[in-house]
C-alpha cells in the first residue's frame, strides 16, 4: 500500500487558510502556494542519500554534505508549474520532466496532451507535483508515464487531497508515496474537491 504523510505545521495551516480564502487575490494566492510548496518538498526530500564532501570554510576544514541521489521533478501541466516554482528558488541544478494533463469536464477523465521526460532510472528518486490530488485519474497515468521511463521509486507531491484521490492511488499504485497537506472530506458531483480552494489553475494563473 502507498504511504501516506499528512505534513501539519502551524506555517501550513496559515498559508493553507489563505489559499482556500474565496476573496485572496493572485498575488498572496502564489506567495502561499510557494510557501506550502516548499514545506511539502522538504519532507518529501528529507530521506535523500548524502556523501562527505571536505571544504574549506574561511577559518578552517569541514566535512560537509553533498546531495547523492539523482532527483527528477516532475510537475502535471498546468498547475503543477506552481510547485515547481518553489522547487527552483532553492535547487536550480534539479532535473524536470513535463506530463500534460487534460480533464474532460463531462466525463472527469484525464487524458495526456503532452510529455517531455528526461532519462529516469531505477535508483533515481522521481518527485511528481500537482497541487490537487481529485480522482487519482491523471496522477495514475503519470506513474504509468514514469514506471515506463524506470522510474521506481516515486513520490506524489500535493497540496489538497481527496479521500476519493488517496483510495485509487492506494490500489492502482501501491508503492508510490504520497505527501500532502490537506486531506478534504470529498469529491462533488463533478469531481471538485469539497471544500477545497477551487480550480487551483485559474486562481494561480489567473485564467
Amino acid at each position: 500500500m502507498a504511504k501516506f504523510t499528512k505534513v501539519t505545521h502551524p506555517l501550513v495551516d496559515h498559508s493553507l487558510t489563505i489559499l482556500r480564502n474565496k476573496e485572496t487575490g493572485i498575488a498572496e494566492f502564489r506567495r502561499h502556494t510557494s510557501i506550502v510548496s516548499r514545506v511539502l518538498l522538504l519532507e518529501a526530500t528529507k530521506q535523500l542519500a548524502v556523501v562527505s564532501q571536505p571544504i574549506e570554510t574561511p577559518l578552517g576544514p569541514i566535512d560537509g554534505k553533498k546531495l547523492e541521489d539523482k532527483v527528477v521533478v516532475v510537475p502535471v501541466l498546468r498547475a503543477g508549474l506552481a510547485m515547481l516554482f518553489a522547487v527552483q528558488d532553492f535547487w536550480e541544478t534539479v532535473s524536470v520532466g513535463i506530463v500534460g494533463m487534460e480533464r474532460d469536464e463531462k466525463t472527469a477523465q484525464a487524458h495526456e496532451y503532452y510529455r517531455k521526460l528526461p532519462p529516469i532510472s531505477g535508483k533515481d528518486k522521481v518527485i511528481v507535483l500537482d497541487p490537487m490530488l481529485a480522482t487519482g485519474g491523471s496522477l495514475e497515468e503519470t506513474v504509468i508515464a514514469l514506471t515506463g521511463k524506470g522510474a521506481q521509486n516515486i513520490t506524489l507531491v500535493c497540496i489538497v487531497a481527496a479521500p476519493e484521490g488517496i483510495e485509487h492511488i492506494r490500489k492502482s499504485c501501491p508503492d508510490v508515496s504520497i505527501i500532502t497537506a490537506a486531506v478534504d472530506d470529498r469529491l462533488d458531483a463533478q469531481k471538485f474537491i469539497v471544500p477545497g480552494l477551487g480550480d487551483f489553475g485559474d486562481r494561480y494563473f489567473g485564467t
